[in-house]
């Protein structure tokens, strides 16, 4: 992960501090496979620049489901960030509607939030390629929950 993620414009709550540093240097096994670099870490807005290239569909193009990985990380770690330490997030709902190719570069993803509740975080992802064209819309909600007491 990039050493360049800027962290919340608010002060991090306390106790979330170890929250905010684990993301930022790790977002994931499919994210480091992916090549998605987490730049803007807030509940409020995240940001990730993932690159086409070693990402393309055998056509050529920005695979779709790279797309996807890049929403579902973004608005995982967002719901995360907003749970709380000691919470257990699982995305339970994501789809994607892809209105263009992107073919080379970077796209970039933003992800902001629709809903922050107690037991669900939903976010819209608006993935774009470099020349700002919005290349995907897509939507996550995650489950918010405390962790099995086995």
């Amino acid at each position: 992960m990039s050493d360049a993620v800027t962290t919340p414009a608010t002060p991090v709550p306390a106790g979330f501090e170890g929250l905010f540093e684990a993301a930022a240097k790790d977002a994931g096994q499919l994210a480091t496979k992916l090549g998605i670099e987490l730049t803007q870490l807030d509940p409020r807005r995240l940001v990730a620049t993932m690159p086409v290239d070693g990402n393309r569909q055998p056509a050529g193009l920005l695979h779709g489901g790279a797309s996807v990985a890049l929403a579902e990380t973004l608005g995982s770690i967002g719901a995360a960030l907003h749970a709380g330490p000691g919470k257990l997030v699982v995305g339970v709902d994501i789809n994607a509607t892809h209105h263009r190719a992107a073919v080379s570069g970077l796209v970039t993803g933003t992800a902001t939030p629709l809903h922050l509740g107690r037991g669900t975080a939903t976010y819209e992802v608006v993935i774009t390629d470099e020349q700002e064209r919005r290349v995907c819309t897509a939507r996550i909600t995650c489950l918010i929950r405390d962790p099995r007491q086995d």
